[in-house]
């Protein structure tokens, strides 16, 4: 690695006005073997444009060792960034020192067609954050979502029956929930059913509801949620409006690989059968409109914001 990294160092340093997009791959290499020097050769680009859209470093404070950088995303010809704008953890952070990081949606200006998204970076040693450069990457983002937030689906749960086909659950993608402890490997299940008609919610189907055991199981299906990001999730009503959430969820695709992914929401509510009939249900759900794909990058010395 120390001999690779020497001979990209003098290649580069005969060449350094030509350096480009061309040299994507050796930067890899070089963060890879040496994130320090990787960054000093990357020139200083506060802003990008791909595909009609400017991303742009607007301003970043500095903290010790935290620092927070404001981001803009515009379009510049068309409508495909609005204020539901999510970069949908498309984006990576490269930077010379251990950290974490994460991105956060600040607010959307119509007249301008701009998203603000606020990165914020913590060094990890605790030690105090000079002089080094940040490269910051996106690679698609997610716009035009629908919010459902407490509707009421139309269904009767009084006519909600013992399931008549169930599976054992396999290529588990996730738990969680109230009490997901109790999630057990290998989960008993519903079989996935045609799309309910009854179920409001665009971009998500309804493929399953009934008993396994004295559990209440109910299932949704989500196509393609790599690129849409569609989800949500159910809680039940009682005849004085309190919630009942569901004691844990469990999610699982029919396969791992695109296309054709089908990706299964399961929840689990330990509400017996001979009293369910004394509960509505209701959700909160997400669904994406659109999602626009590119390649923008903008790397800036942080030095110059303080």
């Amino acid at each position: 690695p120390v001999i690779a990294l020497v001979s990209i160092c003098i290649c580069l340093s005969l060449a350094i006005p030509a350096l480009s997009a061309s040299v994507e791959p050796i930067y890899q290499l070089m963060y890879m073997v040496s994130p320090s020097i990787a960054q000093f050769f990357l020139p200083i680009q506060k802003s990008d444009e791909d595909n009609g859209i400017k991303m742009e470093v607007v301003s970043a404070y500095i903290h010790g060792n935290v620092a927070k950088i404001y981001i803009t995303m515009q379009d510049l010809t068309q409508d495909r960034i609005d204020d539901t704008t999510d970069l949908f953890d498309s984006y990576s952070i490269n930077r010379p020192f251990d950290s974490s990081a994460h991105c956060e949606y600040v607010g959307y200006d119509e007249s301008t067609k701009k998203a603000t998204f606020l990165i914020t970076i913590g060094e990890w040693g605790g030690k105090d954050i000079k002089g080094d450069k940040i490269t910051f990457t996106v690679k698609e983002f997610l716009s035009h979502k629908k919010i459902y937030n407490d509707i009421e689906i139309p269904l009767s749960l009084s006519t909600v029956d013992i399931a008549k086909e169930t599976q054992t659950a396999s290529n588990i993608t996730g738990v969680g929930g109230l009490n997901y402890e109790k999630f057990e490997e290998n989960p008993i299940t519903l079989v996935p059913k045609s799309p309910m008609s009854e179920f409001p919610v665009e971009g998500i189907d309804l493929t399953g509801i009934g008993y396994i055991g004295e559990k209440l199981y109910i299932q949704t299906a989500v196509t393609d949620g790599l690129n849409n990001d569609n989800h949500g999730f159910f809680y039940l009503k009682d005849n004085n409006g309190n919630k009942v959430y569901s004691s844990y969820s469990f999610d699982f695709v029919n396969q791992y690989e695109q296309p054709g992914r089908i990706a299964y929401s399961n929840y689990v509510f330990d509400v017996p059968k001979s009293e369910i009939s004394n509960y509505t249900l209701h959700g909160d759900f997400v669904t994406s409109g659109m999602i626009t794909k590119g390649s923008w990058k903008v790397t800036f010395p942080l030095e110059d914001y303080n």
